[in-house]
């Protein structure tokens, strides 16, 4: 059986916690930033851990993690 391959690209942006779980930082902070309030700026700043329903298809892609 030949080994599988990681996804480049969601090992850039996805790193395992040391239990395990998947941090992934938020989206909607890279442009377009004058319409959004300061707290709604601030709260997109803080890594979250993957939602449960993704974290079976995250697995598959990211064998090694």
């Amino acid at each position: 059986m030949p080994k599988m391959k990681t996804i480049k690209a969601a090992a850039k942006r996805f790193k395992a916690t040391a239990t395990g779980k998947l941090k992934r930082n938020k989206a909607y902070r890279r442009h377009i930033l004058t319409k959004k309030t300061t707290k709604n700026k601030r709260n997109l700043r803080h890594a979250v851990m993957t939602d449960s329903t993704n974290v079976r298809n995250m697995k598959k892609i990211l064998p090694y993690v």
